[in-house]
């Protein structure tokens, strides 16, 4: 199977969650992440075991993983209606390159203790509100053994990201180096203010902003699943 970076995942949901629901997304993730390690090991992911997404067994451990779209336009949130009725084709523009391939990636989704996952904790925690630059500075924040608003969240899942050495090699391995600078931090899409208040909108200009931002992260990624692509996938 081609990855073909333009696939929008929506085609071939029938009109439910593509993280749930394309066979196309799952096919990609399982081409895209089964490969190897920062520790030279392979992550060979499996989509034949009954009740799992993708499933991982080895030495390295048991891993239970689940698809995560890391891009959001609030298309279809309520509470940002006032502000993305004013600008439906721009919302409309960052919906669909956030159903590509590049604004996907994977997360453990088995409940542990009855608590959240991570795509869920991130969705409903009001500091991160699904943003994923957000969400990536909380996973930079976990490898220091530092806090943040999903710390515990991560703390849950840390074998999974023992997996990836440090936060550079996680970086590395899903393709995220265009939401980096020179110094290993995060580019924010919008002014940070280290977790202090809610990340609202305060207008259209603002959000015009975030999706310019967000668009450039994900054709960026979409070409680095392109180079990995000719280079390692053949």
């Amino acid at each position: 199977m081609i990855i073909d970076t333009s696939f929008n995942f929506y085609s071939d949901s029938k009109g439910r969650d593509p993280d749930s629901a394309s066979p196309t997304l799952r096919n990609y993730h399982k081409m895209l992440w089964s490969k190897p390690l920062p520790n030279g090991n392979i992550l060979e992911l499996r989509d034949d075991k009954k009740g799992a997404y993708l499933y991982h067994k080895s030495e390295l451990g048991e891993f239970f993983l689940g698809s995560d779209a890391i891009t959001h336009s609030y298309k279809n949130q309520k509470r940002k209606k006032w502000l993305t009725e004013q600008i439906p084709n721009e919302v409309n523009e960052l919906f669909d390159t956030g159903s590509t391939i590049g604004a996907y990636i994977i997360f453990p989704n088995n409940r542990i203790d009855g608590k959240h996952t991570i795509n869920q904790a991130r969705g409903i925690n009001s500091l991160i509100d699904d943003r994923f630059d957000l969400t990536l500075e909380c996973i930079r924040l976990f490898y220091s053994g530092k806090k943040s608003p999903l710390y515990n969240t991560l703390l849950r899942y840390r074998k999974f990201f023992n997996l990836f050495g440090d936060f550079m090699g996680y970086v590395h391995f899903f393709f995220l180096e265009d939401l980096i600078n020179e110094n290993n931090r995060i580019k924010f899409y919008l002014p940070f203010d280290n977790f202090k208040a809610r990340p609202l909108f305060s207008d259209v200009s603002q959000y015009l902003l975030y999706k310019e931002r967000v668009v450039t992260f994900i054709q960026a990624r979409n070409k680095r699943i392109e180079n990995y692509q000719k280079s390692e996938l053949g």
